[in-house]
């Protein structure tokens, strides 16, 4: 197999455990950090204490606060920044990336404001040619950075680059598979996120597995629904960007998104759960904008629609959940 660069930007839970496996597969890559004094914290404790823990990082790994230089020396650039950052991140790599460059993505969410999905952002901020991709699936950082077993979908336009690039994430406990369905991965990997603050409420409110069970039933289908309006293929949203990823975020308190909706479900304001997790909880800015493009394209989307109301026009969640038990009798597998 041959070994390629990685510049990975973003120091976080995901950026840091993706860069420690490329590196545990022999390529030699580079974890950038924004700040550095976390550059050098990470140096020197070679371990990702705040988001990881006390597990060691490859011996090879490279960190760096350099952005000019990590991409210099890339081959291939992993962008792993909040999604509301993503523009930015990609405007800057614009001034510095070369047509030897190739450009993959972990982020998952959608731009506030345009609730543009992020190839559409990468689409318009660099060349033509760029080699772009997307990697997503039912993984948490801190199990991948153990080297516990599991397994990602690699999406691109371009067949042989995420062949290229799931042959380099591919090892004896992370399995990649390829796809092109940029769209559907990418959404899938955001609504997820939506649905497990809904999931999250309803733990935290005492409800049972149930209920649980429903919210992602139902949730997979508010997640095809709009995203086959979309364009999306839909065998995607059953595979491991939607339901595997959806079936992981709401049922596992590693998700600081189901944590979060555990909170406000117990009755804590949004500033009190998020003080309380002190990461970004992608999910909250995106419920906003996924009820945005629902509303655009006239997708009945409920959860979602019920999230948004609790996060930004100050429902009570049992309210939430009362108007969603008292919907109108409609037949399942229909269009609304």
């Amino acid at each position: 197999m041959s070994t390629h660069h990685y510049a990975v930007l973003g120091a976080g839970s995901w950026g840091t455990a993706l860069a420690m496996l490329l590196a545990n597969n022999q390529h030699d890559t580079t974890l950038w950090a924004h700040k550095k004094e976390q550059a050098e914290q990470l140096e020197k404790d070679r371990a990702n204490i705040r988001h990881l823990g006390d597990i060691p990082f490859p011996t090879a790994l490279k960190i760096s606060a350099d952005l000019k230089q990590s991409v210099k020396q890339a081959s291939h650039i992993l962008i792993v920044v909040p999604s509301h950052g993503f523009r930015e991140v990609c405007k800057t790599l614009a001034t510095l990336i070369e047509p030897r460059h190739k450009v993959l993505w972990a982020s998952k969410g959608l731009e506030t404001g345009s609730n543009k999905l992020l190839h559409q952002i990468a689409n318009e901020e660099f060349p033509a040619k760029t080699p772009l991709a997307v990697i997503s699936g039912p993984t948490f950082a801190k199990e991948v950075a153990q080297g516990l077993p599991g397994a990602v979908t690699v999406a691109s336009t371009r067949k042989e680059y995420a062949l290229e690039v799931a042959q380099d994430f591919h090892s004896k406990t992370f399995r990649a598979y390829t796809g092109k369905d940029l769209i559907g991965v990418e959404l899938g990997g955001a609504v997820k996120n939506v649905l497990a603050i809904a999931a999250g409420i309803a733990d935290g409110m005492g409800f049972g597995s149930n209920t649980r069970a429903a919210l992602i039933a139902r949730g997979v289908a508010e997640m095809m629904r709009l995203g086959l309006k979309l364009g999306a293929q839909h065998d995607t949203f059953m595979g491991l960007t939607g339901l595997g990823d959806l079936v992981l975020t709401c049922s596992d308190n590693l998700s600081r998104n189901r944590r979060f909706g555990i909170a406000l479900g117990q009755g804590k304001t949004q500033q009190q759960a998020m003080d309380e997790i002190k990461q970004v909880v992608e999910g909250r800015l995106t419920a906003k904008a996924v009820y945005q493009l629902a509303q655009q394209h006239d997708i009945d989307m409920p959860i979602t629609e019920q999230v948004y109301k609790v996060l930004y026009e100050n429902l009570d969640p049992k309210a939430a959940a009362k108007d969603l038990m008292e919907r109108a009798i409609r037949p399942e597998t229909d269009s609304p």
